[in-house]
């Protein structure tokens, strides 16, 4: 069967959408079949970015979110992708378990894995704690360690949260933050990481050839880091 992917994390700006774009692309790239959902009512960068993939769910709503489980049971060939906005964990984990999802999806054979994506700040690795405390070992966990503000994490190293993580057989990756004025292009454009790579002669906002170089340089770096976490 199939599994569904939550990009989650909690907190606003670590790149939640950021790697939810990323993992649509490379699934795209590796010719990986998917279905997305979005549950971000404002600003739905699932949705904006590869519309012809993704469909809204109302975080709220538990029969909006049973369609999850439901699109992942009609299509066991597909991966499910979910990309979680901010603040969302509470309702998030409230269907969850009222809904007895974790023991549906061991009972239909369905993966479920949980992203979460983190600065290097102590309020992620915080929110990590929480999560594995609710959770545990019931769900797959990528800590996904996004060079936002810096390459150092040593909050996360030295506050035993990432060892009770790796002791539930978590796994790590690294997400090199991309040129800044780069990535503002890259949304001004409302372009995918494939239009963003490739010379679009007839936009006048297009990234240059050096710009387009960096972006193949972050997908390169990125997609390995995905290889080897699974997929």
């Amino acid at each position: 069967m199939t599994t569904v992917h939550f990009i989650g994390g909690e907190k606003g700006g670590v790149g939640k959408s950021v790697l939810a774009r990323l993992l649509a692309q490379y699934m795209i790239d590796h010719d990986i079949p998917f279905i997305g959902f979005d549950t971000d009512r404002s600003h739905g960068n699932l949705l904006r970015f590869y519309n012809d993939f993704a469909s809204p769910t109302v975080i709220d709503n538990y029969e909006s979110l049973d369609t999850i489980i439901e699109t992942a049971v009609e299509n066991p060939d597909k991966r499910i992708l979910v990309d979680l906005a901010a603040q969302t964990h509470h309702p998030l984990a409230k269907w969850i378990e009222d809904s007895g999802v974790l023991e549906l999806a061991q009972e239909m054979g369905i993966g479920l894995c949980y992203w979460n994506v983190m600065d290097s700040g102590k309020d992620c690795v915080d929110l990590l704690a929480k999560l594995l405390d609710q959770f545990g070992s019931r769900l797959d966990y990528v800590l996904v360690q996004n060079q936002l503000r810096d390459d150092d994490f040593k909050i996360l190293e030295f506050s035993g949260v990432k060892e009770r993580a790796l002791d539930l057989n978590a796994k790590v990756m690294k997400l090199k933050r991309l040129h800044t004025p780069v990535m503002t292009k890259i949304d001004g454009n409302s372009a995918s990481f494939w239009a963003a790579k490739n010379k679009d002669i007839g936009n006048p906002n297009a990234l240059g050839l050096l710009e387009r170089q960096r972006v193949k340089m972050w997908l390169k770096h990125a997609y390995e880091e995905l290889a080897m976490v699974g997929v």
